[in-house]
């Protein structure tokens, strides 16, 4: 390129890259066809001329990001770098409720019904919260000990209300009862009867994954050795809201359920947008198998959970968007019936 072309295209980069005018603007200014100008900006771009840079915070990665969503079929995923410094993962790193809590921040419109599963890091993202529309918050589970409810999912249902100035609908219950007819009768007390009679309206919600092992499920924590035992006899891999999956993200143990204050299955699939949270590389086959079950429309994860969820093989993506029914005769992948996030099947 001579010098006047070169200044040409300099002229007409800066005016579409940088002053946002359209190529029909650019080429009644010069007095060319838009084609010439489509021609122009192409040279710049393979010249050198012009440099696109695509630039997000240093934490964020974009590129993992984006492979895991298409992988997965994901609406949203936001993976964070995994901090430099850890040693045990066992915990969902604390950067991770920071970078959900701006997530929700997006999704989160005026009159939704946010909906909060227990975990430490929905915890942590309500505790990270700085602004939400106005909205119902709602808590999904029960508590992993009563005698801290103030302190746990009860405290981050009133954070996230208190945030977006809507009303608070906090359940002061155990999530695991020791038999089904307890479970049934605290379901049918006030307070946390109101709370469920929300559970239909939730538009939104954040829920925490955990691997079937001490430490990192709930649920495995609160039950005893024999209980242990049997349901991972039955392949138990990961919990969510404390329903169980096999790897392969088929649901298992619904006995276990009938014990629990928690949303139904069913009840989390209709919910339009479900936010995961959950990292590590201890967590990442978990991440996966619950990902697999159809429930979970979008993931805030982080780099060491993402590079192993990126280099399984199997089993392999699913549609974007859909959400199949992994209770099917078929399982994940068949010929089952399947379920849209708007409904539709």
């Amino acid at each position: 390129m001579g010098p006047a072309e070169l200044m040409q295209a300099a002229a007409m980069a800066r005016r579409f890259y940088l002053e946002g005018k359209s190529k029909i603007q650019i080429a009644d200014e010069f007095g060319v066809s838009r084609f010439k100008v489509a021609r122009v900006l192409e040279t710049a771009l393979e010249r050198d001329l012009v440099r696109i840079e695509i630039r997000v915070p240093a934490e964020l990665d974009a590129e993992r990001s984006d492979a895991l969503r298409a992988r997965f079929g994901l609406r949203h995923v936001v993976v964070v770098e995994s901090p430099t410094e850890a040693v045990d993962d066992a915990a969902d790193p604390e950067n991770l409720g920071e970078v959900a809590a701006d997530l929700l921040g997006e999704l989160v419109t005026d009159g939704d019904v946010l909906g909060l599963a227990w975990g430490r890091s929905t915890i942590h993202m309500a505790a990270a919260l700085r602004q939400l529309p106005p909205c119902t918050v709602v808590q999904l589970t029960g508590v992993y000990d009563a005698g801290t409810a103030d302190r746990g999912s009860v405290e981050a249902v009133r954070r996230a209300a208190e945030v977006a100035g809507g009303e608070a609908h906090p359940i002061y219950a155990p999530m695991l009862l020791p038999d089904s007819a307890t479970a049934a009768a605290l379901r049918h007390q006030t307070g946390i009867a109101r709370a469920f009679e929300y559970f239909d309206k939730v538009t939104v919600a954040a829920v925490s994954i955990g691997s079937w092992e001490p430490g990192i499920s709930t649920v495995y924590d609160m039950l005893s050795a024999e209980e242990r035992d049997h349901y991972s006899s039955l392949g138990a891999a990961a919990e969510m809201s404390a329903h169980l999956f096999d790897a392969r993200g088929r649901r298992i143990g619904r006995d276990l359920g009938e014990r629990c204050i928690t949303v139904e299955a069913e009840r989390l699939r209709r919910i339009p947008e479900v936010v995961a949270i959950a990292g590590g590389h201890r967590k990442a086959a978990a991440i996966g198998a619950v990902l697999r079950s159809g429930l979970v429309t979008s993931l805030v994860t982080d780099t060491a959970a993402a590079d192993w969820l990126l280099n399984e093989e199997e089993p392999g993506p699913r549609p974007a968007l859909e959400r199949t029914d992994p209770d099917s005769a078929d399982g994940p992948g068949g010929t089952g019936r399947s379920e849209r996030a708007d409904g539709s099947v």
